[in-house]
């Protein structure tokens, strides 16, 4: 792609101290940029000191676990969140592929996808089977974009999106009110398949109340528009991966 003028992103991510995680080996991963100019923040949460290799990075420390959407508003209001192209949320136990950040933001660039989320590997922790890789792929238009583990916003959806509704303050249920904003002001969402991450470190609500996560999902649902998971997972364009890129070809 090569570096562009307007190439700030910032990442933000939360880590649990006193849990195996990849935290580390995200970071390095997305520091292996050359098109981007990355602002890497961490939050770590939990009983013990950010390793040596994130102390640089980690700018929020809490003893006490908290809602992940609720911090991340609080590191959202330490920054000029404007001077970004685009925010990237990560979580701490995904495996990304080499090179990630620089061919997963060009493909979402060259879609035209304010929000993007690389789908899941076919050997990860999987929620929804609609976000599993499709080979053959390079990206999907779709009507859906998961709260996690990694999605990338753009800056002209900011207003839409940001500060996150901490009304679902887990996240769950975002996912199905957000198409409709987006829809709203025309703006595109999709899964990038040519970058898949892997998710198999931790099972999904290993760490948290299912019910009451899920009951907490359906209160935020019921007094907004939303999608249903029939109108949700739906690819409106598919975008084959070019004979150029296949075999191994930039651009």
């Amino acid at each position: 792609m090569g570096r562009v003028k307007d190439n700030r992103v910032l990442a933000l991510g939360v880590y649990l101290v006193d849990q195996p995680n990849y935290a580390v080996t995200i970071s390095e991963t997305l520091r292996q940029t050359k098109d981007w100019d990355l602002d890497l923040r961490w939050a770590a949460v939990g009983q013990g000191p950010p390793p040596d290799a994130l102390r640089s990075e980690t700018v929020t420390t809490l003893a006490q676990r908290q809602p992940k959407f609720r911090l991340l508003n609080r590191m959202l209001e330490a920054v000029d969140i404007d001077r970004y192209r685009f925010l990237v949320i990560t979580d701490d136990d995904i495996e990304l592929p080499e090179d990630f950040l620089d061919t997963f933001l060009s493909i979402q660039d060259r879609h035209n996808l304010a929000l993007a989320q690389p789908a899941r590997s076919h050997d990860s922790f999987i929620d929804h089977h609609f976000v599993a890789q499709l080979l053959g792929v390079e990206a999907r238009r779709t009507r859906f974009v998961e709260i996690g583990p990694l999605f990338s916003v753009r800056r002209d959806i900011f207003p839409s999106l940001l500060p996150f509704d901490e009304e679902a303050p887990m996240g769950w249920g975002l996912d199905f009110v957000w198409p409709v904003l987006l829809e709203q002001q025309q703006a595109h969402m999709g899964i990038v398949d040519l970058t898949p991450l892997r998710h198999a470190l931790r099972k999904p609500v290993a760490l948290y109340d299912y019910d009451e996560t899920a009951a907490a999902m359906r209160d935020f649902l019921s007094h907004r528009q939303h999608l249903t998971t029939d109108e949700a997972f739906l690819a409106r364009e598919t975008y084959p991966i070019s004979h150029h890129r296949a075999h191994g070809g930039g651009g």
